[in-house]
This record gives C-alpha cells, sequence and structure tokens, in this order.
C-alpha cells in the first residue's frame, strides 16, 4: 500500500470535490494525509484522513475577479492571484512533502506552487481539477468567454479568430509570471497554457460527457472521472422538515465574489411561486433585503437533503454546486459570475440540462423566466447524471492513481 499526500487551495469547492477521492483511496488500504484550508480540518479529520492545515497566510491573499469587467479580464486576475499564492503554496507543500514522505502527491490545479513543488520532487504527482481545464481541444471553444461549441468552417474560424484574444491574452500574463517561479524550482520555462496544465503525468477532471464536450486529443493523461460529490456529515435542520411541497435550491460562491445580486433577484422574483426557495450563501450572509413567505436564505445548509426535494437549482455556475444537482438529475439555472463560470453555464445549455441568464441581464422577472424554462430541461439533466455514473467517479480515480505509482515502481525497479 502507498503513502498519498494530497494539498488544496484554500476553497471549499475544491476540498469537497476531492474528499470522495481520498477516502476511496483510504478504503483501498492507503494511508492519506491532507493539507487543506484551516476551517476545514476538523471536518477532514472526522472523515478519517491524517490533516494539517495549509498556510493561512495564502488564503489571506484573495481572489478579486469580481473586480474584472470581462472574462479576459478575469482569467488574468486569476492567473495573478495563483502566482502570488505560488510563492507560499510551494514551500508550503515542500514541507509537508518532507514531513510526510509520501509514494504519491495529489495538487489542487489551482495551487500553481505546489505544482512546481511537486515536478521538481520528482517522484509520481497527480494534478486535480474540479473543473473543466483550460487546455486546447479540437472543436472546442477557447476557455473563458463560454462560447458555445459551432461546428464546421464557421466554428473554426471563430475559435481561430478568438483564441489569441482569450487564450493568449492568459498567455502573457502567465509566462513572466510563472517561468521566473519554474526556474526557481529548477524547472524549464513554459510557453503556452497547454504546456503549464499538462505537466503532471495525470491529471483527474471531476467531470464527463455528455456535460463536458468531447475531446478525443486529451490522451490518456487527461482522465475525466464524472462528479465527485461530498458534504460534511450534517443532519438536515429541523426546519427543513416543516416545509410542504418542492424546492429550488439558490448557491453563490463559497469564496466571495459579490454574487449576492442573485439571491436579492431570487427572493423577489420567485415570491408565489409554487415552491420553496432555500438560498445559501457560504462567503457570509449579507443584507439581501425583505425575504416573502417562501423564500429562506441561510450561510449553509446540506444540499443533498435540499436537492432530493429540488425541482431545480438556480446556481452561481460554480462547477461542484451545478454538478451536484446535476448528479441527482436535477436541472439547473445557471447566472455565471466569473471565474469558470461562463463556460460551466455554456455546458449545462448545450447538455440540455439547464438554463443560462448573463449576470448583467439579471432581474427578477427575467430569473423566473429561466426557472420556470429549467425545470424543464429534467430529462437532459438525468443524461447528465447517467454521463457521471459511466464515468467510474472515485474509484475509477483511484485506480488511476494507484496505477500510476505502479508504472513509477516498475520503472525505479
Amino acid at each position: 500500500m502507498s503513502t498519498i499526500l494530497a494539498y488544496t487551495s484554500p476553497a471549499i469547492g475544491h476540498l469537497f470535490p476531492l474528499m470522495p477521492l481520498l477516502l476511496e483511496l483510504r478504503d483501498r488500504g492507503h494511508e492519506v494525509h491532507l493539507r487543506t484550508l484551516g476551517s476545514q480540518v476538523a471536518a477532514a479529520r472526522r472523515a478519517g484522513l491524517e490533516v494539517e492545515p495549509i498556510d493561512p497566510a495564502i488564503g489571506e491573499i484573495v481572489h478579486p475577479d469580481w473586480e474584472a469587467t470581462n472574462p479576459i479580464e478575469g482569467l488574468k486576475l486569476a492567473v495573478l492571484t495563483f502566482s502570488q499564492r505560488a510563492r507560499l503554496d510551494g514551500p508550503d507543500l515542500k514541507k509537508a512533502l518532507d514531513e510526510v514522505r509520501p509514494d504519491v502527491v495529489i495538487v489542487d490545479t489551482n495551487s500553481w506552487g505546489a505544482q512546481l513543488a511537486a515536478q521538481a520532487w520528482g517522484r509520481p504527482w497527480v494534478t486535480f481539477s474540479p473543473y473543466t481545464p483550460p487546455l486546447s481541444s479540437s472543436g472546442t471553444p477557447p476557455f473563458g468567454p463560454g462560447f458555445a461549441p459551432l461546428p464546421g468552417l464557421l466554428g473554426r474560424l471563430r475559435d481561430g479568430v478568438a483564441r489569441p484574444f482569450v487564450t493568449g491574452a492568459a498567455e502573457r500574463v502567465l509566462r513572466p509570471r510563472v517561468n521566473p517561479l519554474r526556474a526557481e524550482w529548477g524547472l524549464p520555462p513554459i510557453r503556452t497554457a497547454d504546456q503549464f496544465y499538462r505537466q503532471a503525468p495525470l491529471m483527474l477532471v471531476t467531470t464527463s460527457e455528455p456535460f463536458e464536450y468531447p475531446h478525443p486529443d486529451w490522451g490518456d493523461r487527461i482522465r475525466m472521472i464524472g462528479a465527485l460529490n461530498w458534504e460534511p456529515p450534517q443532519d438536515a435542520p429541523a426546519w427543513l422538515a416543516e416545509i410542504d411541497g418542492p424546492l429550488v435550491l439558490v448557491t453563490t460562491s463559497s469564496e466571495y465574489q459579490a454574487d449576492e445580486a442573485l439571491v436579492r433577484a431570487a427572493a423577489e422574483g420567485m415570491a408565489g411561486e409554487p415552491y420553496t426557495v432555500i438560498a445559501t450563501m457560504p462567503a457570509g450572509v449579507s443584507d439581501v433585503g425583505a425575504l416573502p413567505a417562501n423564500v429562506r436564505v441561510v450561510d449553509f445548509v446540506p444540499h443533498g437533503p435540499v436537492l432530493d426535494r429540488a425541482v431545480a437549482a438556480v446556481t452561481h455556475g460554480g462547477m461542484g454546486a451545478t454538478q451536484k444537482a446535476l448528479a441527482r438529475g436535477v436541472p439547473v439555472c445557471v447566472v455565471p459570475f466569473g471565474r469558470d463560470q461562463l463556460e460551466v453555464a455554456a455546458r449545462v445549455v448545450n447538455a440540455g440540462a439547464g438554463t443560462r441568464l448573463a449576470a448583467k441581464k439579471l432581474t427578477p422577472e427575467a430569473l423566473r423566466e429561466q426557472v420556470r424554462t429549467a425545470i424543464g430541461c429534467k430529462a437532459g439533466a438525468e443524461r447528465v447524471a447517467a454521463g457521471y455514473r459511466a464515468a467510474g467517479g472515485a474509484a475509477a480515480g483511484a485506480a488511476a492513481v494507484e496505477e500510476l505509482v505502479e508504472r513509477s515502481a516498475a520503472r525505479r525497479a
């Protein structure tokens, strides 16, 4: 059996999808260690893992993407944030490697310095991506703006024109910040985003077709394993059982994103609808105004018991929240505010699993109509759920990690 070390960025939305994989590896007899944000150490320990916090200074570097005015600017802000954190998370992982002495390390895709430390370490390592990575692929639009796939010559022309403006803009910010860090770790420079994201011998991506677009040219090193859903064991609140009838879940980001407007629009627009709206604001409940009788706003509630009774979910487009709903066959209305959320929204519509409403067009009336339309997308959501199950989930991811360790051991023998 192997000793496994996992390292996450300071985001609940990246830890929770990783947990099923780590628990599967533990159940297979491996010794699993985790480094994650301090607020979640106790929950991960209760789940049965060996856990210590990451350097708290990493989380103090806030991702200010709500300041972006367009997707390209959002990508640039992400590059700046992750490269700033890299100066801390690289040495932080190096310390953990020296303490744990693992056989393999699993690194969050947003922990850029930790990835460099893992690569310089020279032993088997895995990148874990809880969202679709911004890799190029034939027939797939450039990552960021949320373009729908467009087949044929017209699509190739559009994507060919757009790619230098989208991916190229991010790469021009990426290279001068990442390559000096790579040099400090004794690693060669990269020229493209594809080179950067393909450094690991294995990348596990928590999605699958038909939600994700086909990527026949990604190769065996990129494995889509389906949606992985986990939340700390917790009893559903008593007030939930007192609510009669169907529910609609509204989610906002666990990392502040100025998306409280979504809750305000939901509270006003869905007042009087034939279901109860439950809105979660894990980054902190803010003043969203007077609430109608069929709307409740909380900082946190276990999503599972809500989704089990939901006719739809309204999400900010976070991959975790969106796929958590779709994995239960619950259609979604996505209101993307930034990050990878435009891409998530495009995939929801392409899969026929829900609707999309631009944040700039968010009004109570528009949201109400989009939710009503999304409720009729149940069949598409169920197709997506079947695709997730077929991808193999945590078991498929654990098997891929074990294969990597076995291949590495065979080469050293």
